[in-house]
């Protein structure tokens, strides 16, 4: 590649920053995640099939997911990009449109973020159920190049274009399109909005969207455009395929008086959302169950856990610093006295805002028409030895 390696510095400040809070990327035996001594490991019944990169909750052992475990999907497929030729073109209702090289947006301020990258259809089934991660940034926030732009007073969406294209047929008109998405010019400009290049201190690889992709923290994946060539300002709203027709939830409301109100909506926010990912036995057999629940950033404001029909019983959340606002918030429940035999255990999270993650049928899921934004209650069967 032809971008710089992150520095000696560089990467010394992001491993202080986080071990400061105690979130560095070592085993966490203290939550629960990787036995002890003493400890057996349980398999849940309902394993995820393997063969692809995601995340395999069982196997979670660190708090920042490995590269290797990150989701990947593409739409588009996946460009040859020149990085020796590339340029990011900032264009449309700017005062001083220009392009960059990717050395100088390096040459830029830049900051790390941890926030959580997930699939907006993550969870639509049990092959698809990993589609998530926990990854480190490095990049520059993009509010500052909006700045210097100079954004004059029409615009009012910025419209990402990534390299990835194709022919598509729009009002019977074949036209190659490139995948492209937008924020508003207020979303653009907040301050974890970033252009990045890096992920867990490694340059972004060809799948991930090298050289340089967009980081949209507390929205889904599909947001974070990938393969970034162009920033448009315009002013009026956006609608490309993948913002007016795909990855658009179709719902519908149930009213009092008996009818079904069916409505569109863009995926976009991630909703609040939690799973079991792994179960262990103790030496005093009993069982602790450790899991992981997310929002878009709005604070959790409780997590519970039932088993089979029992009541809902609260878990202990592994407090988490401010600067760690769009990451997951890992869980623990022990459960005393488990009887021999297979049970269900299943999670349920609430924001601060008051989103409850529903049950499967709960009308805000059994309502919903389309794969995305599946975020109901997971039940994970396991099997407890006599």
């Amino acid at each position: 590649m032809t971008s710089r390696a992150l520095s000696r510095r560089d990467l010394l400040r992001g491993s202080v920053a986080l071990a400061a809070y105690g979130l560095a990327s070592r085993p966490l035996t203290a939550f629960g995640l990787e036995p002890a001594a003493g400890e057996v490991l349980i398999p849940w019944l309902d394993v995820q099939p393997k063969g692809r990169a995601m995340l395999y909750w069982q196997d979670l052992t660190s708090w920042v997911t490995p590269n290797e475990s990150i989701y990947e999907v593409s739409h588009y497929g996946k460009p040859k990009v020149d990085l020796a030729q590339w340029r990011l073109d900032l264009t449309g209702f700017v005062r001083k449109p220009r392009s960059y090289t990717l050395a100088d947006l390096q040459k830029l301020p830049h900051r790390d973020i941890h926030a959580t990258l997930e699939c907006g259809g993550n969870g639509a089934g049990i092959g698809f159920m990993g589609a998530i991660g926990n990854v480190k940034w490095t990049g520059t926030p993009l509010a500052p190049i909006l700045r210097e732009a100079g954004l004059l007073k029409r615009a009012r969406e910025v419209v990402f274009y990534g390299a990835d294209e194709k022919t598509e047929k729009i009002r019977d008109q074949e036209v190659l399109q490139r995948f492209a998405r937008s924020l508003t010019v207020e979303h653009a400009q907040q301050s974890e909005v970033m252009l990045a290049w890096a992920m867990n201190d490694q340059p972004l690889n060809d799948v991930h969207g090298a050289p340089v992709r967009l980081i949209v923290p507390g929205w889904f994946g599909i947001a974070w455009v990938k393969w970034l060539t162009r920033i448009d300002l315009i002013d009026r709203r956006f609608m490309g395929k993948w913002m007016a027709r795909e990855y658009v939830t179709l719902r519908g409301e149930e009213r009092p008086d008996g009818s079904t109100n069916w409505g569109e909506t863009s995926v976009c926010n991630i909703n609040v959302k939690s799973i079991a990912a792994r179960a262990v036995r103790l030496p005093n057999q009993s069982v602790r169950i450790t899991g992981a629940a997310w929002s878009d950033g709005t604070p959790l404001k409780s997590v519970e856990v039932r088993i089979d029909d029992g009541p809902w019983q609260s878990v202990r959340l592994v407090r988490k610093p401010s600067a760690a606002k769009y990451t997951w918030t890992l869980w623990q429940f022990d459960w005393a006295n488990p009887t021999p035999g297979e049970h269900t255990v299943v999670s349920r999270a609430v924001d601060a805002d008051g989103r409850e993650q529903p049950p499967a049928d709960s009308p805000l899921i059994k309502n919903k028409k389309t794969y995305w934004e599946a975020n109901q209650q997971w039940p994970r069967r396991i099997r407890i030895a006599g």
